[in-house]
């Protein structure tokens, strides 16, 4: 590396990239949580399907 690369980009490529990773974070986190809730459904189902457990 060069001593005259700033630590960080500000050129609108780079607010592009930061701003491109930020909305895959929060896509990751929003699969994530569907996943969680579609899991917890399904074992919803299941108890609804045989009735509750006498």
């Amino acid at each position: 590396m060069t001593d005259d690369t700033p630590s960080r980009k500000t050129t609108p490529e780079a607010t592009r990239e930061e701003r491109l990773a930020a909305a895959l974070r929060a896509n990751l986190t929003r699969r994530k949580a569907q996943v969680r809730a579609r899991s917890a459904g399904d074992q919803n189902n299941e108890t609804a399907e045989t009735g509750p457990e006498e």
